[in-house]
């Protein structure tokens, strides 16, 4: 007899759903309260992402947020104020904040996109910077307002912003706390690409797809490879990715390398500065540059 389906977990403030393409839609869906970030969410976000881990269908993990707001960051009344008196409650909360968005997120083996389509405040600095790729709307508002309430952009939001924006543009913005939008967001490096917002997810669907079709195994272990370099040395980086290459040639049973090799160089049917090599049992990837 076969086995029963798996019914999707319900959860209070996180929407999830895969669709027929393999893009998983992860949703704060707090959207009265900005999707703040509360102790709840925290804890169905860890859950989640473990799930996602491992779970077949998902190819590719899209971040974003219900109603007008990808996050406005901590849930001032119940992440701080409500926790401040319980020591317990504070360190389940605090320690599931960090697994799933610095954590689970930078460790994913699956691609990453955070779909900023609206505020994007404080806390929600640190998910943001951990996810591989970020497409924001071009009115999406981005803020490190915890200079304007008496605190430093803490939890880790002070080492990320100065790791993926200008530092120059880092402090400004934890120092005056004002506001900027999606298009300055991407030319201070804190994300890839803007849109106007009603092309955000289309485009979002877009990138996802030329993700997949990456080999699964080789954009793992590229994206491993580069977030780990960036605390290494020259010598160091040299052993570490000769290393990395050797495993990936043992990992990777579609033999990619090999394949693209043949196919370039022996059949001239694939141009790797252009396009991605065929999956087995897959048709050609199609180009985003033509000749």
């Amino acid at each position: 007899m076969p086995a029963a389906k798996k019914k999707p977990a319900a959860y209070e403030c996180v929407l999830v759903q895969t669709d027929a393409d393999g893009i998983t839609w992860v949703t704060f869906n707090r959207p009265e309260k900005r999707n703040a970030m509360n102790p709840r969410l925290h804890a169905e976000m860890e859950r989640i992402m473990l799930d996602l881990e491992t779970d077949p269908r998902t190819r590719v993990i899209v971040l974003t947020g219900a109603g007008k707001a990808w996050s406005a960051g901590m849930d001032l009344k119940e992440y701080f104020r409500e926790t401040d008196a319980d020591a317990a409650a504070q360190f389940r909360s605090f320690t599931s904040n960090r697994h799933w968005a610095w954590d689970a997120l930078t460790r994913s083996r699956k691609p990453t996109i955070a779909m900023v389509n609206g505020y994007c405040f404080g806390g929600a600095f640190i998910p943001l910077c951990a996810c591989d790729m970020v497409i924001a709307a071009e009115d999406a508002v981005f803020g490190l307002s915890e200079i304007n309430w008496g605190i430093i952009p803490g939890g880790i939001v002070s080492k990320v912003i100065t790791d993926t924006m200008m530092f120059r543009h880092a402090l400004f913005y934890a120092m005056t706390g004002r506001t900027f939008d999606g298009r300055q967001a991407v030319a201070m490096g804190l994300a890839n690409l803007a849109f106007p917002a009603r092309k955000l997810k289309a485009e979002t669907v877009r990138l996802a797809r030329e993700l997949m079709a990456k080999n699964p195994t080789v954009l793992a272990y590229t994206k491993q490879a580069v977030r780990s370099v960036r605390t290494m040395d020259i010598e160091q980086s040299y052993e570490y990715l000769f290393a990395k290459i050797t495993a990936l040639g043992a990992a990777d049973k579609e033999r990619t390398r090999e394949r693209g090799m043949t196919e370039f160089l022996d059949r001239k049917s694939f141009r790797p500065g252009l396009q991605a090599v065929a999956r087995p049992g897959a048709g050609r990837a199609s180009s985003r540059r033509k000749k």
